[in-house]
């Protein structure tokens, strides 16, 4: 490896350990949300639902890129990759169950990943942990996404 090329896969690595950083803290503030090792990457869950899985660019799951794959329905994941194919696109395994991958090695705008992992949390989570997350935010009911 050239002396030029290390700097940059030094580079990649601490922002894959950023982005990895920044997806736990906002996965794990959601209410009894936890983390495992699962298929060799980070995922995060509530309950025995996995609602997002981290795919790093090291491996096969993220075709060198960093990303996170949220859970979603078909047309969640439709609009999305469609409207913005630059940051979202459709993940191997799971793409088929509607789930959306979203790339987060260019500048990811976080406010939005925090909302599509709060969309995917909300599609697993049991009732009363969406009724404690929507009293958390001062919500009520008001804006509950859910398959239930």
């Amino acid at each position: 490896m050239t002396s030029a090329a290390r700097p940059r896969a030094r580079l990649r690595r601490a922002s894959a350990g950023h982005a990895l950083d920044r997806l736990r803290e906002i996965s794990l503030a959601l209410p009894e949300a936890w983390e495992k090792i699962s298929h060799g990457e980070p995922t995060f869950w509530v309950h025995k639902r996995m609602f997002a899985m981290f795919a790093s660019a090291a491996n096969h799951h993220g075709a060198g890129r960093d990303a996170v794959w949220c859970k979603a329905v078909h047309m969640t994941q439709e609009m999305v990759v469609a409207r913005w194919p630059d940051r979202y696109f459709v993940p191997p395994y799971v793409g088929t169950s509607g789930w959306f991958g979203i790339y987060l090695d260019r500048r990811p705008n976080w406010s939005e990943v925090a909302d599509r992992l709060e969309g995917s949390y909300r599609l697993v989570a049991p009732k009363r942990l969406l009724a404690a997350l929507d009293e958390r935010e001062g919500r009520g009911n008001v804006g509950r996404v859910s398959k239930r």
